[in-house]
């Protein structure tokens, strides 16, 4: 079996077995204080807005249905089938399209983007889900839907996540409910150093406009209620030539 086939089985587990419910799942937070404030950072990097935008890991399609209400055409892909299922669901307007994609896998990506274009991309929290094997894959599959013109707005937890979520996993009373469905379907977050992500995206072609940090809010409290966050880091990335 593939580390792609055995990432793509453990997803699928997990998305039939999520409820339907906003903000069931761990990382399922309001747009308003996800992608909301990523928009503020991505657009004015953001020259053809006319363009697709891709969400990319889009899962239940929360934030793609956000964006959906502000670019032109969006689409949310994801690898998991019972993903898009539940995305569906939500959107019964269809305010965006979903596609099963793998785009790790060698020529889905530039698939995709034969059919669309040139587009903007939103990934939120994959990289760092993805097997060792996947990660350059995943930002060469970036590249081909940027094409020329297109802009990636990338967010992943930092390294210092890793030790809030290892202290979570640990807890005496052990996981947060929300998260200790990701431990059990064994797909739990990937320890990725945080100079490792633009140099991915920077091995695949393409410079790196902006960054910084910013907190990754969850929809899981801590047993005194509060919120738990996680340290995060953000770029824009595109190219310029």
């Amino acid at each position: 079996m593939s580390v792609t086939m055995r990432y793509r089985e453990a997803w699928e587990g997990f998305w039939r077995e999520a409820p339907q419910d906003t903000g069931a799942v761990f990382w399922d937070a309001d747009p308003k204080v996800t992608a909301a404030l990523h928009l503020a950072l991505f657009e004015p990097y953001v020259a053809d807005a006319d363009l697709p935008l891709v969400d990319l890991g889009c899962g239940n399609g929360t934030q793609t249905r956000f964006l959906a209400d502000r670019f032109p055409r969006v689409v949310g892909v994801d690898l998991a089938a019972a993903a898009l299922d539940h995305a569906r669901r939500a959107d019964p307007a269809g305010r965006a399209r979903y596609l099963l994609l793998d785009a790790a896998e060698q020529g889905a990506a530039a698939a995709l983007h034969t059919e669309l274009g040139d587009s903007h991309v939103y990934m939120r929290g994959v990289l760092h889900q993805c097997e060792p094997a996947d990660r350059q894959p995943l930002a060469d599959g970036i590249a081909a839907l940027l094409g020329e013109r297109g802009r990636v707005f990338l967010v992943e937890p930092s390294e210092a996540a890793g030790s809030v979520l290892g202290g979570l996993a640990q807890a005496p009373a052990g996981p947060p409910p929300k998260l200790a469905p990701i431990f059990r379907h064994g797909i739990a977050p990937g320890e990725v150093p945080d100079a490792a992500v633009p140099a991915h995206l920077e091995a695949a072609g393409l410079t790196v406009l902006a960054s910084g940090e910013l907190p990754l809010t969850t929809t899981e409290s801590t047993p005194d209620g509060t919120p738990i966050e996680l340290p995060s880091k953000w770029l824009v990335a595109g190219r310029t030539t």
